[in-house]
């Protein structure tokens, strides 16, 4: 197996105006049968945890209503943070090295994601691109979206969220550069605090070949859009 080159890595972040989990080895695939969020049981603590935050509100959590909503916000959570369950590194355990000696550039950009805030758990709406320049091996296409969704569905800021998934693409293909590209709006920033709507932050990390050599990073940044 080759050795790995230094990434150089760094991130980068820039505003304009338009616990430790238990890891399952294996995530859900497309079609996976996986328990359905109206089975999964909710504990009463945690029931009366949103019964609570209703009250504190100032309304009442036994109107009609409401009966059902710590219930509906407890399962609603568990879907929200099912990252939490999974190991995002085990999308990219099949690799190909059969690609008839292709080494250029493969990416997927326009990828639609939705994560939470750590700080306000509000959410996190975005699209992020994601590209690697090959040494020898390449995963099949649905897998840097799964890796993005692992990470994304947690607490998360948008700055980790993009050096965890170019890290974990960097690690486990071991390619010749790895770039990563997140856009996304904050709710809590939108519909709270500031109440500035439409304000999106872009994250990037570049690493290997694509931050240290200024034409690759000019090509993939070409090639997303930017």
């Amino acid at each position: 197996m080759p050795a790995s080159p230094s990434p150089h890595e760094r991130v980068s972040v820039a505003e304009t105006n338009n616990g430790k989990p238990k890891l399952s080895h294996a995530a859900p695939e497309d079609g996976d049968l996986v328990e359905a969020p109206a089975k999964i049981p909710v504990p009463d603590d945690v029931a009366e945890a949103v019964r609570t935050l209703i009250r504190w509100t100032g309304d009442d959590p036994d109107r009609e209503g409401l009966l059902d909503t710590p219930a509906r916000v407890a399962r609603a959570w568990k879907e929200y943070t099912r990252g939490y369950g999974e190991d995002p590194a085990h999308h990219l355990s099949r690799t190909f090295e059969e690609v008839g000696g292709y080494d250029e550039i493969v990416l997927l950009k326009d990828i639609p994601f939705q994560s939470h805030c750590e700080h306000h758990m509000a959410p996190i709406i975005g699209k992020a691109a994601i590209a690697y320049l090959p040494r020898d091996r390449v995963v099949g296409i649905s897998k840097l979206a799964r890796v993005l969704h692992g990470f994304a569905r947690r607490l998360q800021v948008q700055e980790r969220l993009t050096a965890q998934v170019a890290d974990c693409v960097w690690e486990h293909l071991q390619p010749k550069g790895v770039a990563v590209i997140i856009e996304a709006s904050h709710a809590c920033m939108s519909a709270r605090g500031v109440n500035t709507p439409g304000v999106m932050m872009t994250t990037s990390r570049m690493m290997g070949t694509f931050r240290s050599d200024e034409r690759s990073r000019r090509e993939v940044l070409a090639l997303m859009g930017y």
